[in-house]
């Protein structure tokens, strides 16, 4: 699935959305953008449960409010369930009322946007950790001040570290 986006990276949030980059653009010969962890399909397979690896690496979507993530505020950092890349922290977690996990910014240099033109008539900015290439959800542009943005977030293509055992939050 990865092979037909392009891969953008995007460190400050604001950029996200401005860091688009179509898919035709792989049509007209570009290269894609390596990651720094790269596995076979096999090898995800092994190291994912079934619905992190539908996610993931298929592009899925978990059921809104399925997540034990969307309710969850206690401090630390959200890493990536495929790579343990830090990507979020608890202090941009916000309850959005939409079933998954929502942030109004990411760490820098976390994540990578591409986009999403597979439902009809409508694109979309998906978002990837940049380390592993994951896709993690989409954003939007109805969040909170002082970004304005939505991070809507597959709470099962996350991994959440509290503070108390993080150095990085």
């Amino acid at each position: 699935m990865l092979s037909r986006r392009l891969f953008v990276k995007a460190g400050a949030a604001t950029a996200a959305l401005g860091a688009i980059v179509s898919s035709r653009a792989l049509l007209a010969g570009k290269e894609e953008m390596k990651f720094e962890v790269t596995r076979s399909e096999e090898e995800w397979k092994k190291i994912l449960t079934p619905e992190q690896y539908y996610v993931l690496r298929e592009h899925g979507t978990e059921y809104a409010f399925s997540s034990p993530l969307d309710k969850h505020f206690e401090p630390g950092t959200y890493h990536c369930a495929g790579c343990d890349l830090p990507l979020f922290s608890s202090e941009t977690k916000f309850d959005s009322g939409t079933g998954w996990p929502s942030f109004w910014k990411p760490l820098d240099d976390a994540i990578g946007t591409s986009e999403d033109r597979t439902l009809w008539f409508m694109v979309r900015t998906e978002v990837h950790c940049r380390r592993c290439g994951g896709h993690l959800g989409h954003v939007f542009e109805d969040g909170p001040p002082p970004t304005g943005l939505r991070y809507c977030i597959n709470g099962v293509a996350l991994k959440f570290v509290p503070k108390s055992t993080n150095s990085s939050s």
